[in-house]
């Protein structure tokens, strides 16, 4: 799944010795908007490997919910 723009990303951050793990949103071109984390992993690979998973399962649930909103739209358009 592939957003316009790369509008949602993830980035892995290092904590002392445990690592975190964030998705995030571009709200504007400067400024970004954690939409989901995970703390205490204990590398950098499973950090990763959390976020690019979670990545992909919250873009399928943001896409699934969008096709959802517009027939909803639709249905009230035409009623």
């Amino acid at each position: 799944m592939t957003t316009k723009g790369k509008k949602y990303d993830f980035r892995v951050v290092q904590d002392n010795d445990l690592w975190t793990a964030e998705i995030i949103r571009r709200k504007t071109s400067k400024e970004t908007v954690v939409s989901k984390s995970q703390a205490g992993f204990s590398s950098q690979a499973d950090a990763q490997e959390w976020a690019e998973t979670e990545l992909k399962i919250f873009l399928h649930s943001l896409t699934e919910r969008n096709r959802k909103r517009s027939e909803k739209r639709k249905k009230t358009i035409k009623s």
